[in-house]
C-alpha cells in the first residue's frame, strides 16, 4: 500500500515532464531558433531521407525506358488502349517503366 508520500511525489513527476514538454513546443513555435535550425527541421518534414547507397531502379528496367524511347522515336511506339502514337519522351518513359514492374524488375513504386 502506497503513502501520501509516496503518491505525491510520483504526481509531481508527471506533472514537471508535462510541463517540460509544453516549453519546448512553446520555442518551437517562437521561432527562437536559429534559421540553420529551422532548415534542418524543414528539410526532415519535407520527407527528405538519407540517400542509401543501393540502386532505386533496376539496370533492366534502363533498357526498357531506351527501348520504348526508341520505338517512340521511329514512330512505333502505341499507347495502351486508344491505340494512338506516343509523342511524349515522358509518356514513352513511363511506359518503360510500367513494364519493368510488370516483369518484376526493381523500380519504385508509381507516387500517382
Amino acid at each position: 500500500m502506497a503513502t501520501k508520500a509516496t503518491r505525491k511525489k510520483s504526481s509531481t513527476k508527471k506533472s514537471s515532464a508535462k510541463k517540460s514538454t509544453a516549453k519546448k513546443t512553446t520555442a518551437r513555435k517562437s521561432g527562437g531558433a536559429s534559421r540553420a535550425g529551422a532548415r534542418k527541421t524543414s528539410a526532415r518534414k519535407s520527407g527528405a531521407k538519407k540517400s542509401s547507397s543501393g540502386r532505386k531502379y533496376a539496370p533492366s528496367a534502363g533498357k526498357n525506358v531506351e527501348r520504348e524511347m526508341r520505338e517512340m522515336k521511329r514512330g512505333r511506339l502505341k499507347s495502351g488502349r486508344s491505340g494512338k502514337k506516343v509523342t511524349s519522351r515522358k509518356q514513352a518513359i513511363a511506359i518503360g517503366l510500367s513494364e519493368a514492374r510488370r516483369e518484376g524488375k526493381k523500380v519504385p513504386v508509381r507516387k500517382s
